[in-house]
């Protein structure tokens, strides 16, 4: 058994006895060694691989004569519980980024596209910024960029060259009264927004891998990430990438809307990623003579905040503003007035003093609720 820890699952990261694959070992006297090996499925593509190195291992061991692997198929239980393992392996061995450690990471995350996400994410970046705060603003939605529009940027990202003759990104930056916004986003990479980006999986997390390291953040207090709709290759590396990441959900009142989201809820805590807390986008709507409309009904983002165990951080009316502010890059939080922007602000306000407060509020509780939930490992999903 202490051999086959040397045997290392190349998807999965990790050694096959701790991952739970190796479900017995038996010698005989004459130096027949029998290893009853269970993969995750029985057409394993990595089956080949592991059996060689099983066999050369065992086989040059002194007194073995023969080695015989018999395979097995683990049930869905087991396999759960070994890709459970493998995702807090892939957390401890998180790569290093250039997200300064004191900064506070906000993946804004939904089920489904249409509910308003990267609406929020700049609203709550200016307003964050407009208290004094350093922000970075990261859009991950590589096919829908629509951060550059809404913050009022445009041209491309400029690069320069480390000491060591690395090269880094320069995000573009809008001071915000005291405040600094700092923003890195595909629709930098492109001269026409109207340009697409027809990237397969595994360049879109590439893509955001080199937004985390090779991008020259600088001091940050807080960074937000626009994250694309859905529970696909990005949301798996920024889990890898960033495992401090804290994930606010944004829906829409619609029952709908609440049953999809609760999805990005799963995948967070699959990943070991708090959930902070859930946004009602588009709540409702006022008309000129005060009459109360919900027109995609009611009660979703509270529902969705009791199901998955967090706060309703709040409820953003549906406002005529808040499209207008974001058209023409000055997103309806930082100067704009009604009952949106006020509810954006507040939204920002209860963040930075209650949900999740910069590193230098959060004290030694922060830092002592990360080190327990890093010591509990796998059984910390409550």
């Amino acid at each position: 058994m202490g051999l086959l820890r040397g045997v290392i699952d190349p998807e999965l990261g990790g050694n096959i006895v701790d991952l739970g694959m190796v479900s017995g070992v038996q010698v005989s006297p004459d130096g027949d060694v029998a290893i009853a090996v269970k993969l995750t499925i029985a057409g394993c593509p990595l089956r080949a691989q592991i059996k060689k190195d099983v066999e050369t291992r065992i086989a040059t061991h002194p007194g073995v004569r023969a080695v015989r692997i018999d395979w097995g198929e683990m049930t869905s239980e087991e396999r759960s519980g070994v890709m459970l393992k493998a995702r807090w392996a892939a957390r401890e061995l998180a790569p290093d980024t250039e997200i300064p450690a004191t900064a506070r990471v906000l993946a804004i995350a939904s089920g489904k596209g249409g509910v308003g996400k990267s609406s929020i994410t700049v609203n709550l970046a200016v307003a964050m910024a407009a208290m004094g705060y350093r922000v970075g603003v990261l859009d991950a939605d590589i096919w829908g960029f629509s951060v550059p529009r809404m913050l009022g940027l445009d041209g491309r990202l400029a690069g320069v060259k480390d000491a060591d003759g690395k090269g880094k990104i320069i995000p573009h930056e809008r001071a915000i009264g005291s405040g600094l916004l700092k923003v890195v986003s595909t629709g930098l990479l492109v001269d026409d927004e109207g340009t697409a980006l027809m990237w397969r999986g595994l360049m879109l997390t590439k893509a955001v891998e080199q937004f985390l390291r090779d991008v020259r953040w600088g001091d940050l207090d807080y960074l937000l990430i626009d994250m694309p709709p859905g529970t696909g290759d990005v949301q798996m590396g920024l889990a890898r990438l960033l495992p401090r990441t804290d994930l606010v959900i944004v829906t829409t009142p619609a029952l709908a809307a609440q049953k999809v989201a609760i999805r990005a809820a799963d995948m967070a805590r699959r990943s070991f990623l708090r959930v902070a807390g859930v946004i009602e986008n588009m709540s409702s709507f006022t008309c000129d003579h005060g009459e109360r409309y919900a027109l995609f009904g009611e009660g979703g983002g509270q529902s969705l905040a009791d199901e998955v165990g967090v706060d309703l951080l709040g409820q953003v009316p549906l406002e005529a503003s808040v499209a207008s502010g974001g058209d023409e890059g000055e997103p309806v939080a930082l100067h704009g007035h009604g009952p949106a922007a006020e509810a954006l602000r507040a939204i920002a306000t209860k963040i930075v003093t209650e949900t999740v407060p910069p590193v230098e509020m959060a004290g030694c509780s922060a830092r002592l609720l990360d080190a327990v939930e890093r010591a509990l490992g796998p059984v910390a999903r409550a």
